[in-house]
C-alpha cells in the first residue's frame, strides 16, 4: 500500500481507497466592504465544522476555512490543495462562493464543487450554472454528495461536528439542538424556505457537547430553542442541567421567540440549568410594525416588561433592533432610540439593522410587487448597512440617519448613562460576567468595528467615506477583483450577481428561481 492509499473501516474490510482531500469554507462578506477579519464576532459560523462530520475520518483529510473570522480566502496553494471544496454562508455570500470556485478550478479542473445553504435555496436554478451539486437540503444531505461523488467508504458513520478543525470557536462552544421555527415572520430565510421546526434526538445533542470539550460558555445556535413542543423543551433543559452540574459547561445561551416568556417558570428552569443569557428578536417596540411583519407573538407582553422579566430573573436579555425606514419616518425612528437609550431598565440591543428584502420571503414580493426595490440592487447588497429600499422620508435625511447609527453618533452621552443606570438597577442580580456582557452592547452599537475587528481601525474609518450605503451605487468590495490570474472562462464569476436591473425589475437570470409567488417557489424547493 502507497502513501496515497489507506486500509478503510470494518464495513469495507480487504479493500482500500485513495485518501479525498476535503475544503469546507464558510463565505463572508463583511458589511465594511473591507477584507478584514471579525475575531471578536459572535456567534461564530458552525456550517462548515457541522458539514466536516459527514466525511470519514480515515480516508478523507479535511481543512476548514472561516471567513467572518479570517477574512477571505484567496490562498493559491489551498485553493489548489482539495479534491472537493464546500462551500457554505448567507445569502449575501453568492458571489463569495462563485469567486472560490473560479479560483479552485482555475488550479484544480477536476475540483469537485459543492454549494448549500441560505445562497442556493434563495437561487436553486441559477445556482447550478456554477456549482457541481447545489445543495437545498440540510446538513445531512453532504452524506448523499459524498457517497455519490466519492463512494459509500468515505462517509462517515457518524456526523459529529469537527469541533477539532474549527479553530474559530476558542473558549465558546456552539451546539445545536433544533432546526427552523414554529413561526413566519415575513422578512425571514425560515419562511421563504417553508421549514417546519424539527428536533434533535437528545442523545445526539449530549454527543454535541462531550465532542466540543469543557467550555466557558456553550452558545445553542438553534434558530428557535424554545419550539412548539414543551415536553421536549422540559426534557432538553433536564440534559443540559445535568451536563451543567457535572461541570461540563460554565453555563450557556440561547436563541428564544418570545412565547418563551409567557410561562414565568420557563425562566427559572433555565437559570436552574445554567442559563446565562438569552438572545430573542424584538426588533421593534412599535406594535403596529411588528403586526405588519407577522411577528404577532411579539405584540402579546409589552417588550420593556418582558425583558425586565428576563433581568429581575438573572439571566441577561440581548435582542437586535430594526429600524424600517422603508416604514417609519426617521423621526419616529430616533425617538425609539431615545427611549431605548433612556430606560436603564432595560438592555441595549446588540444591533441596530435596516430591513432587507432577502429574496423569496413574503417581505421581499411586497417589496417586489411594489416596486420599492432600487435599481441595480445586487445580492451583496442585501446586508445591514445598506439601503435597497425605497425610503419613507427623504434619502438624504435617511442616509445621514443610517450614519448615525452606525456608532450611535449623537447617542454616545446617553449610552454612558444608560451603563450606569442599568449596573446600578442590576449588580445584584447579575454576576460580573453577565454584567460585562450586557453592557458590552453599547460598546458594540458605539464601536462596532473596533470591538470585532480591533486591528483594523484605520482601514474602517476611510472605508465610510468610500461608500454611499445605497445599493444602486454603493462600491463593491476589493474581492471582486481576482488576488490571481483566472482562467477566462471564469472571469465573469467576479462579476456581481444582479437582483433588478436599471428599471427596478427582477434581473432575467434571477426570474425563474424569484418570478414565482412564494407558495409556489416553497413547493417548487421542495420538489428540487
Amino acid at each position: 500500500m502507497n502513501s496515497s492509499t489507506i486500509s478503510i473501516s470494518e464495513r469495507h474490510r480487504g479493500a482500500s481507497c485513495p485518501r479525498k482531500r476535503i475544503l469546507v469554507v464558510n463565505c463572508y462578506f463583511d458589511d465594511s466592504r473591507l477584507a478584514i477579519p471579525r475575531t471578536n464576532k459572535l456567534p461564530r459560523p458552525m456550517g462548515p465544522a457541522y458539514l466536516a462530520g459527514a466525511f470519514s475520518r480515515e480516508l478523507c483529510e479535511v481543512r476548514l476555512h472561516c471567513e467572518m473570522y479570517s477574512g477571505p480566502l484567496e490562498d493559491p496553494q489551498l485553493l489548489a490543495w482539495p479534491d472537493m471544496l464546500v462551500l457554505t454562508g448567507l445569502i449575501t455570500g453568492f458571489d463569495r462562493m462563485l469567486h472560490l470556485t473560479a479560483y479552485a478550478r482555475t488550479k484544480k479542473k477536476d475540483v469537485i464543487v459543492v454549494a448549500g445553504g441560505s445562497p442556493i435555496r434563495a437561487f436553486p436554478r441559477y445556482a447550478r450554472r456554477f456549482f457541481d451539486y447545489c445543495c437545498l437540503g440540510d446538513i445531512e444531505q453532504m452524506r448523499d454528495v459524498i457517497a455519490d461523488a466519492f463512494g459509500e467508504a468515505y462517509v462517515a458513520e457518524e456526523m459529529l461536528p469537527r469541533y477539532d478543525l474549527a479553530y474559530w470557536i476558542g473558549k465558546i462552544g456552539h451546539a445545536e439542538s433544533s432546526r427552523y421555527c414554529n413561526f413566519r415572520c415575513s422578512f425571514c430565510t425560515i419562511t421563504a424556505e417553508g421549514r417546519g421546526y424539527q428536533r434533535y434526538d437528545l442523545d445526539y445533542i449530549r454527543r454535541q457537547l462531550l465532542a466540543m470539550g469543557k467550555k466557558e460558555l456553550v452558545l445553542f445556535i438553534d434558530n428557535n430553542f424554545y419550539g412548539n413542543n414543551r415536553n421536549y423543551f422540559l426534557a432538553r433543559l433536564d440534559l443540559i442541567r445535568e451536563m451543567y452540574r457535572a461541570g461540563h459547561l460554565g453555563g450557556w445561551a440561547a436563541l428564544v421567540t418570545n412565547d418563551f416568556f409567557f410561562k414565568d417558570e420557563n425562566l427559572k428552569l433555565a437559570r436552574e440549568a445554567g442559563c446565562l443569557g438569552l438572545f430573542s428578536g424584538v426588533e421593534s417596540f412599535d406594535t403596529d410594525w411588528l403586526r405588519k411583519m407577522n411577528k404577532i407573538q411579539n405584540t402579546r407582553l409589552p417588550q420593556v416588561e418582558l425583558i425586565r422579566k428576563c433581568l429581575d430573573a438573572g439571566i441577561v436579555f440581548f435582542y437586535g433592533l430594526m429600524v424600517d425606514v422603508s416604514a417609519r419616518p426617521v423621526a419616529a425612528l430616533r425617538r425609539e432610540l431615545e427611549f431605548i437609550t433612556g430606560t436603564p431598565d432595560i438592555t441595549l440591543p446588540g444591533y441596530i439593522s435596516i430591513p432587507i428584502p432577502l429574496p423569496g420571503t413574503p417581505f421581499f414580493y411586497d417589496c417586489l410587487a411594489e416596486g420599492r426595490i432600487f435599481p441595480l440592487t445586487k445580492v451583496r447588497d442585501l446586508d445591514s448597512t445598506t439601503l435597497s429600499l425605497e425610503p419613507l422620508d427623504s434619502t438624504d435625511e435617511v442616509l445621514e440617519f443610517l450614519r448615525d447609527i452606525q456608532s450611535l453618533r449623537g447617542y454616545r452621552r446617553r449610552v454612558i448613562q444608560h451603563a450606569l443606570g442599568f449596573v446600578r438597577k442590576y449588580r445584584r442580580v447579575l454576576t460580573k460576567q453577565q454584567l460585562t456582557a450586557a453592557l458590552a452592547n453599547g460598546a458594540l452599537l458605539c464601536a462596532y468595528r473596533l470591538m470585532t475587528s480591533p486591528s483594523c481601525g484605520v482601514s474602517l474609518r476611510r472605508s465610510t467615506r468610500l461608500r454611499s450605503h445605497v445599493s444602486t451605487t454603493d462600491s463593491l468590495d476589493p474581492v471582486y477583483q481576482p488576488a490571481f490570474r483566472v482562467a477566462s472562462r471564469y472571469e465573469d464569476y467576479f462579476k456581481p450577481t444582479m437582483i433588478t436591473d436599471k428599471f427596478g425589475a427582477l434581473t432575467e437570470e434571477l426570474a425563474e428561481d424569484l418570478g414565482p409567488s412564494r407558495e409556489a417557489r416553497v413547493e417548487t424547493l421542495v420538489t428540487l
